[in-house]
């Protein structure tokens, strides 16, 4: 009986530490994007940015926040706390962003920005009034993976980029770190909470994490500054 309780109390705290560490590589990733947005300040123009990846990240963040939620899945704190931190950051980019953009495109954010507050309203609709708490945990579980999947995907667009190019210019360095870091951090957190719709995921996001710090290090020469990107990069949260 011991010797069970002390290995509960290890699988939890080893679980929170992991859930911890995945939030502030998260703030990194949350952060990333904050250059960018100085520039377009500054300039008082969006240039060739696009604003389709903060209304992306924003819908992946809440359907993840939903899962997170004491509503669908129990023991997941950490990722509701996350996926809702990552939510106001999208909003305050998606914000800043519509500011700045020509006014013929601000109709067209404005659409998206209701579509993905309609999906979420519809998701939280249906899981709650139509299935019980397994099969919900299961219905949200699912579109949270698929998700996140689409998410730590993007990269793969960046990746044959440095291949053909042979430049890590639109890979920076710490945004891949701190990518493979969150990944493998909330990968741990799914496992100790034998949690597959965290853990399965995340396992992509470390091995997508992984070759893009590989190749980052075969294809290292010296990168133009980042503003000069004119290409945005896709951000995956967990």
């Amino acid at each position: 009986m011991m010797s069970s309780s002390l290995f509960v109390s290890a699988n939890t705290i080893c679980k929170d530490a992991a859930g911890v560490a995945g939030n502030i590589f998260a703030l990194g990733l949350f952060a990333s994007p904050i250059p960018r947005f100085r520039r377009i300040i500054r300039n008082r123009s969006t240039e060739h940015f696009s604003g389709l990846p903060y209304i992306y990240a924003l819908l992946n963040c809440l359907i993840s926040s939903w899962y997170g939620s004491p509503f669908v899945s129990t023991g997941n704190l950490s990722i509701m706390t996350v996926n809702s931190v990552g939510a106001i950051f999208q909003l305050v980019y998606i914000t800043l962003f519509f500011v700045y953009v020509k006014r013929e495109k601000k109709m067209t954010m404005i659409g998206l920005l209701v579509m993905v507050f309609c999906l979420i309203g519809i998701i939280v609709f249906l899981s709650l009034r139509f299935f019980d708490s397994e099969m919900r945990r299961m219905f949200v579980g699912f579109l949270s993976c698929a998700s996140l999947v689409s998410m730590f995907a993007s990269p793969l667009f960046i990746i044959n980029l440095v291949i053909q190019t042979k430049s890590v210019e639109y890979m920076p360095f710490y945004l891949s770190l701190s990518m493979f870091l969150m990944s493998t951090s909330f990968f741990i957190y799914g496992i100790f909470n034998s949690d597959p719709f965290v853990y399965v995921p995340n396992g992509i996001g470390v091995i997508l994490g992984f070759m893009q710090l590989g190749l980052y290090y075969y294809y290292k020469k010296k990168r133009p500054d980042e503003d000069d990107c004119t290409e945005p990069l896709i951000i995956s949260y967990p």
